[in-house]
């Protein structure tokens, strides 16, 4: 009987939750070590099935890195990376495209849709607008050239509303169109960021392979489940926040400038944690709110 009254009292305490949620946009974004892990990403596309049921407008906006390194690999193109980004010439672009458009993202769009949930893929150049991504290197002032590696100008929403208003959640690629009429790969952290923004998202969800933000990154207990914009500053300068979660943390406190209330990092690896950050009053990651 204790298993049942359990059960109970889960539903009942994400009541509160579903009803302040319910018509409000959450961009969730989906990438990194989860994408290799397939019952992993099946859990977090039936929470997604399970947020549009209840009344809420789940975005996905998905990676697919190691995937790409392996057709890259496939296809005898060295990898090159300049400062941690990816190099993308003319035959790496090509394979970038398949792999985002025609592999991960219909498969995808097929497993929310096996959760009975209504979704429909999006290719990202379809409705993200960018320019192409240039830098200084700091120690020789010589330019950088990522090649087809673009930073978002603008967003068209209107295809991602179109689909919101019919109950189908959007499975959107990061990729973009340049001035120039040709096709670049985007960061999908920030690609995710201008659409959460651009749809003046109610939140911004960032599944990855850590628990969230850590004191110390050795010792999960150290979680930090919440923070203001005014606290991060210092915890850059003190090192909790660098490496790896430094360019999240900034997408995410952008997007709380731009009027998100919320931004979240949770861990992908932890069975329905999606739906624990949402529905319960602990939550399971690290929250940013103004």
């Amino acid at each position: 009987m204790d298993k049942f009254i359990e059960k109970a009292a889960a539903l009942t305490e994400a009541l509160p939750f579903i009803q302040q949620f319910r018509g409000e946009t959450v961009v969730v974004k989906l990438g990194g070590s989860i994408m290799e892990n397939e019952d992993g990403y099946t859990q977090i596309m039936q929470d997604i099935a399970f947020m549009e049921c209840v009344g809420l407008r789940p975005v996905v906006v998905h990676g697919g890195g190691k995937a790409i390194s392996r057709a890259m690999k496939e296809a005898r193109i060295a990898a090159n990376f300049v400062q941690g980004l990816r190099v993308t010439d003319d035959q790496a672009i090509g394979v970038v495209e398949h792999v985002l458009n025609r592999q991960v993202n219909p498969h995808l769009v097929e497993i929310i849709q096996q959760y009975k949930g209504k979704a429909r893929g999006i290719h990202g150049e379809d409705i993200i607008h960018v320019e192409k991504m240039t830098g200084v290197d700091p120690a020789t002032n010589e330019p950088l050239d990522w090649g087809y590696v673009g930073k978002v100008r603008s967003v068209d929403t209107e295809p991602i509303f179109a689909y919101l208003k019919s109950d189908i959640v959007p499975v959107i690629t990061p990729l973009g169109k340049g001035p120039d009429g040709h096709l670049y790969n985007i960061n999908a952290d920030d690609a995710a960021t201008a659409i959460a923004c651009a749809l003046n998202a109610r939140k911004l969800v960032f599944l990855t392979d850590v628990p969230g933000l850590l004191r110390d990154p050795e010792d999960k207990s150290t979680l930090i489940s919440s923070l203001h914009l005014r606290e991060i500053d210092e915890l850059i300068a003190r090192g909790v926040i660098s490496g790896g979660m430094l360019p999240k943390i900034s997408g995410m406190v952008g997007a709380v400038k731009s009027g998100i209330k919320k931004a979240h990092i949770i861990d992908a690896a932890m069975p329905h944690s999606l739906l624990l950050e949402l529905f319960t009053s602990e939550g399971v990651g690290t929250e940013i709110t103004e």
